[in-house]
């Protein structure tokens, strides 16, 4: 039908750009339609912050973002990390799940002295002790999946829940944690 290849190429680039510009009419109609739905959902998003925020997870809410947890749990070994007021406010109790026992080690190495800086004026929290209890930290093995827990003295209030803290155990740091409030007290009302 055709002699030779010669003839063919311009034939089907011209069926190749008439195609384009018969369909590309209802490709752009659907993108703008599509546009249109992003930027409703983008508003209502925006506009309702109370669901956006429901939806994170805890560690989301004292680590400043997914990429800072994900550094935490590749260099450290540790997740779900939080930083939350207790005792009426003058205990600052930090958490963490380990999920690679051998790069947590030295978060409960009881040679390391743990401490808590607070970035708006510099001033350094430590681990309490006491005489009986020792110091308010657990200095167990890292076992994978189990929680961890050590507690900051804050006996002049100077940390708020909403300040930036930094962690500091021995080389561990982990830098920007948001304070969060103490858990709500629930009180069920029985008949």
């Amino acid at each position: 039908m055709f002699g030779t290849a010669q003839t063919c190429q311009p034939m089907l680039l011209a069926a190749f750009l008439a195609s384009s510009f018969l369909f590309y009419p209802t490709l752009a109609a659907k993108a703008q339609t599509t546009g249109v739905d992003r930027a409703a959902q983008t508003r209502q998003a925006v506009s309702s912050p109370t669901r956006a925020t429901a939806q994170l997870p805890p560690a989301a809410r004292t680590v400043r973002s997914e990429r800072a947890a994900m550094m935490y749990r590749r260099l450290w070994g540790i997740e779900d990390i939080t930083l939350r007021a207790a005792a009426s406010g003058t205990v600052i109790r930090f958490s963490y799940r380990v999920v690679d026992a051998g790069k947590a080690k030295i978060l409960n190495d009881k040679k390391q002295n743990p401490y808590l800086l607070v970035e708006k004026n510099g001033e350094r929290l430590e681990v309490p002790t006491t005489e009986k209890v020792g110091q308010l930290r657990q200095t167990a093995a890292s076992e994978n999946g189990r929680e961890y827990w050590m507690a900051f003295g804050n006996r002049n209030h100077t940390v708020q829940p909403g300040d930036r803290v930094e962690v500091v155990i021995g080389p561990f740091r982990a830098s920007g944690l948001v304070v969060e409030p103490p858990h709500p007290v629930v009180v069920s009302k029985e008949p």
